[in-house]
């Protein structure tokens, strides 16, 4: 299982990093349009706003393993004894339950994409709309890794505070 995260993470990382790359092309370009030359060119806003969907995508599960999401653990931390582990238990399987239950929505809207272009770059909109089906099922599948590991005791199901050490 350990191999199969260090591929899941160095893709996400990957992903993310692309995700980046192209945003920050984008938005340098739109910049230096606006600013140097008095116009920008349009794609740039579509691009930009593509490219920080498939970023988000790519970023939430590690988000999620590293404890960069939104947290709010100040009750549950506080508890005594075995709580604070049945609570972190019980927030991945909730995560779990949210993502598969929004699978088929995020199916069907990727799939109505097909019928759809793009304004500008005429980019077919399912290859857009499939950032939220990825996002979903990457955070699932990150949240799944967590109730795994803490089911068999390998983890306390705390994030993993530095994700590059190995343990």
């Amino acid at each position: 299982m350990a191999r199969f995260q260090n591929k899941l993470v160095a893709v996400c990382r990957f992903g993310t990093g692309i995700g980046f790359l192209v945003l920050i092309f984008a938005v340098l370009t739109q910049v230096l349009g606006r600013s140097v030359f008095n116009s920008s060119p349009a794609w740039t806003e579509e691009l930009t706003r593509y490219a920080m969907l498939w970023t988000i995508a790519f970023a939430a599960g590690l988000s999620f393993r590293s404890g960069d999401l939104v947290n709010v653990d100040i009750l549950s931390e506080s508890l005594p004894g075995r709580w604070p582990w049945i609570m972190r238990l019980t927030s991945a399987i909730a995560t779990v339950g949210l993502c598969a239950a929004l699978l088929w929505p995020a199916w069907r809207y990727t799939s109505i994409g097909a019928r759809q272009t793009s304004p500008v770059l005429r980019v077919s909109m399912n290859l857009i709309h499939a950032s939220i089906l990825v996002l979903l099922i990457l955070l699932m599948v990150f949240a799944l890794i967590r109730i795994a590991e803490m089911l068999s005791g390998a983890s306390d199901g705390r994030p993993v505070a530095n994700p590059d050490r190995q343990e």
